[in-house]
């Protein structure tokens, strides 16, 4: 059994005799749509202002995919970049998660029209719901894949066409969000830590707070529930500002202390790209360093479970992080979700 080498942090997986089989993220890919919606084009939609939705979230643009681009789409585009980044063919694929709440369709699993899309013939594929926390799940449920040597090569993807349930006569919600991927290829690469932990929870009491109550068993769609607007996502702002604070702040010092790690010895961290407010508080509780947080929110809004992956690939494009580098991921999200996971890039 290989043996890791010696560092300044504790490997929670380490502890539980996982030491010669670790997982590592070796590969990442994002995708955006072309169409930019910026600030002053929603502003002719709906009674807001380009002051009103920076000072208020920090977004000033969001990415829209075209009316024939559809979720399964977005995620086949950031599969086929972080693949080809990393010189692995769709064919060596052997599992492929997909985190969405947008799917293509309820049946069969986006997941699977994204194999079809990339070539990869040879995986299974599942997707998985945990809203904007989708891809935290997603590379935890992956990395057991790995480390019980059920496969070699685990494709996890984020992928959100969130236009597709919004409400563009709302101004509360339709300034938020935007559509968008990313994907993470894992596999075990001998002498890294990989994904050292991932801290997760969740609390169904609060689910009436961001939901869409159309489209499932308990309103499937009729005249009256598509006139009530049942099928545009609904959230309790204040409410969900608040409990999403809290959760991401209490994951972060979970996820450390599992580590035995301080937060100045975080190289990168990157929060949900939910609300720049959200990320400040979040920020400040936890006594990190403005550059050691990365956020591209202005550009892109929040999407949902493509947020932290998108923002990972830039981030490693970027040279922020690099091999050896600790990174911390936030996310939160309808539920209630919430996660942290501590990455040795």
């Amino acid at each position: 059994m290989n043996t890791l080498p010696e560092k300044d942090f504790t490997n929670p997986r380490a502890q539980h005799g996982f030491v010669g089989r670790t997982c590592s993220i070796v590969s990442v890919g994002s995708y955006v749509p072309e169409k930019i919606v910026t600030n002053a084009d929603l502003e002719r939609l709906v009674d807001t202002s380009d002051e009103w939705i920076t000072s208020r979230t920090g977004i000033r643009e969001r990415r829209v995919a075209a009316a024939d681009e559809f979720t399964s789409d977005l995620g086949a585009k950031a599969a086929s970049r972080a693949l080809e980044k990393v010189g692995i063919s769709g064919e060596q694929v052997q599992l492929i998660i997909v985190a969405t709440i947008t799917p293509d369709m309820t049946f069969p699993s986006t997941a699977a029209l994204i194999q079809q899309k990339i070539g990869a013939v040879n995986a299974a594929a599942f997707d998985i719901e945990a809203a904007c926390s989708g891809f935290i799940y997603a590379l935890e449920i992956g990395q057991q894949f790995i480390m019980s040597r059920t496969y070699e090569t685990v494709l996890v993807i984020g992928a959100e066409k969130l236009s597709s349930i919004i409400n563009w006569k709302d101004r509360n919600t339709c300034v938020l969000f935007g559509d968008g991927a990313g994907a993470a290829v894992l596999q075990y690469r001998p002498g890294s830590h990989g994904l050292l932990t991932a801290c997760m929870g969740a609390d169904g009491s609060k689910a009436d707070l961001l939901n869409m109550p159309g489209g499932g068993s308990r309103c499937p769609a009729t005249v009256d529930s598509v006139n009530a607007g049942l099928h545009f996502l609904r959230m309790e702002g204040k409410e969900t500002f608040k409990n999403a604070i809290n959760a991401m702040n209490a994951a972060a010092h979970e996820a450390l202390a599992r580590c035995n790690l301080d937060i100045a010895q975080i190289k990168c961290v990157i929060p949900h790209q939910a609300n720049r407010r959200i990320i400040d508080a979040v920020g400040e509780r936890l006594g990190v360093r403005q550059d050691q947080v990365f956020v591209n929110l202005d550009r892109y809004g929040n999407t949902s479970a493509a947020s932290v992956a998108i923002a990972l690939d830039e981030a490693v494009d970027q040279g922020i992080i690099q091999r050896g580098d600790l990174v911390l991921l936030l996310v939160f999200g309808a539920g209630l979700t919430w996660g942290a996971a501590v990455i040795e890039w």
